[in-house]
């Protein structure tokens, strides 16, 4: 019997598709580019943005010495009288995105990073992966053929979920970012 094939996201399916898509990273890019690390609190949001009810986050940690982990939280399963918690490790690499017009800009990120995530993955622990960019497609096909438990967030995904979370514009997005310190 044959092997079913990995699925991976192409490099097209992370980044932003549209114009807006690509404004919309390219300005939490360039909020965050001059202090990179801090966009952990960004990542972390957009992370809650997801599903508020059931992602909670218990620390952002420290940016000198977090253990390769940017932040750290729970995600509850079941009913609210008695759910279950999954820990899980987020690691946020804000990494210069397609710039409009410019095929072939942006910084994608590898295998180096996604295994410093993995390697700090503890027992029944998931990590989620949170980029402005894209996940190169080794380090993509790597972490599905392992099975690593890794939740990818990429550029599309967060133009797109703020997008759905009514932040339509640059400029809705810019007043949102302002609650985060650069």
């Amino acid at each position: 019997m044959a092997e079913p094939s990995i699925e991976t996201r192409t490099r097209e399916e992370q980044l932003p598709a549209n114009k807006l898509e690509q404004e919309i990273v390219l300005s939490i890019y360039n909020y965050f580019r001059n202090n990179p690390t801090a966009f952990e609190a960004c990542a972390a949001a957009l992370v809650q943005f997801q599903n508020p009810e059931n992602y909670v986050i218990d620390l952002i940690t420290r940016r000198s010495v977090d253990g390769g982990r940017d932040a750290i939280g729970r995600y509850r399963l079941g009913p609210p009288a008695d759910p279950i918690t999954l820990d899980f490790a987020l690691e946020a690499k804000c990494y210069r995105p397609e710039l409009p017009g410019q095929t072939g800009t942006a910084r994608q990120v590898g295998v180096k990073e996604t295994s410093r995530l993995i390697s700090r993955l503890r027992h029944r622990q998931f990590g989620i992966l949170v980029t402005t960019s894209y996940i190169g497609p080794q380090a993509y096909r790597e972490i599905r053929e392992d099975k690593h438990p890794v939740i990818f967030l990429c550029g599309r995904d967060i133009a797109r979920l703020l997008i759905d979370k009514g932040y339509t514009s640059v400029e809705t997005v810019d007043r949102w970012l302002r609650k985060f310190p650069r």
